[in-house]
């Protein structure tokens, strides 16, 4: 594990290589799976707020979804998480011309009409975040359906946290990640790469 200030990171994240190759999983990670996708507390007054605007974008079966669970539901834990249609995709989710999934909260914010782009658990996959009372804990969340990404990632020679260096940024703030990669960097190559 690396600490940088007060989070904890996982060795995966500077080990594992990855690039989400969406043409070979077309978004399978809006699909599969029991619950959809993590939220923040902070996160649901902003879904409310912009729910008006990403309608729009929305299937009549997201919309239908969102209108019958609400904008945000729950899993078994109890942990807040984004509402799915009939068990499978995120009711946010829509498809592109090529039938990918894609994020309509995303598209909204690509199309300058708000300006969040997505839950950052989606924004930071396949990073998970565990928040802890005094600390938070980033593991890789090694998941078959991403094996395209992960052949992507060694293919280009992409760590994990330089493909997430944005969303990175967006959670923690440009000092924190310039000290991530620089305690990454400073360490000597045996350390670097631990055996896989």
């Amino acid at each position: 594990m690396i600490k940088v200030g007060e989070v904890l990171v996982s060795d995966d994240i500077k080990d594992k290589e990855f690039v989400c190759n969406l043409e070979k999983c077309k978004g399978a990670c809006c699909v599969e799976g029991d619950f959809g996708a993590p939220l923040e507390e902070s996160e649901l007054a902003i879904l409310e707020e912009i729910y008006p605007t990403v309608k729009p974008y929305l299937t009549k079966e997201g919309i239908a979804a969102i209108e019958k669970q609400g904008k945000h539901t729950t899993d078994d834990d109890g942990e807040l998480c984004t509402p799915i249609i009939d068990g499978r995709e995120c009711a946010y989710a829509i498809y592109d011309k090529q039938n990918v999934l894609k994020c309509g909260i995303e598209q909204a914010y690509l199309d300058g009409k708000i300006s969040w782009k997505k839950p950052i658990s989606c924004h930071l996959y396949p990073i998970r975040v565990t928040s802890k009372k005094n600390f938070e804990a980033l593991n890789y969340h090694k998941w078959h359906i991403c094996s395209p990404a992960c052949a992507l990632g060694k293919e280009l020679q992409v760590p994990v946290y330089k493909f997430l260096k944005d969303p990175l940024i967006r959670k923690y703030g440009e000092a924190w990640y310039g000290e991530l990669v620089s305690t990454i960097e400073s360490m000597p190559p045996k350390e670097k790469k631990t055996k896989r």
